[in-house]
């Protein structure tokens, strides 16, 4: 059988130069937000020996990972609700936080239009010595030794 070699060196190495290549993950699409995030899910499948479920999401372009993703979508990625939030949900929230917004601005115009002078002003002072108390000495640690002993 001289014709029928394996090449088990040359199968090696493409083996090992595949294993550096990406490969993508395959994974169920759940979501999109009002950002552009996309948001994944790989549920658990026991039979295959996968106890838990993956989430992750893709930020949208131009955004990093350390840009901030809705509170939602956030609690949904760190399992603490097993459900992914719903437009409905989404834009009501939304909502409400634009309409504290709108108060808190209402209440800081109406607090400068009661008092807008009445602000405590910072007295300026210039540098300070060091503060000397009566219970502990000052002065060189050798002359505290000195007197001490």
């Amino acid at each position: 059988m001289p014709g029928e070699h394996r090449y088990v060196w040359r199968i090696a190495f493409k083996n090992f130069i595949d294993s550096l290549k990406p490969r993508p993950i395959q994974g169920n699409k759940i979501g999109k937000d009002y950002i552009g995030n996309k948001y994944y899910e790989i549920p658990a499948d026991p039979s295959r020996g996968k106890r838990r479920t993956t989430r992750w999401y893709d930020p949208a372009k131009g955004l990093d990972f350390q840009d901030k993703i809705p509170s939602e979508w956030e609690a949904w990625l760190r399992m603490r609700r097993t459900e992914p939030p719903t437009e409905e949900e989404i834009s009501k929230n939304l909502a409400i936080a634009q309409m504290k917004k709108e108060n808190a601005a209402k209440l800081e115009a109406k607090r400068l239009e009661e008092s807008p002078l009445d602000l405590p002003v910072p007295i300026e002072r210039g540098p300070q010595p060091f503060p000397k108390y009566k219970d502990f000495p000052a002065g060189d640690i050798e002359d505290i030794y000195k007197n001490k002993y």
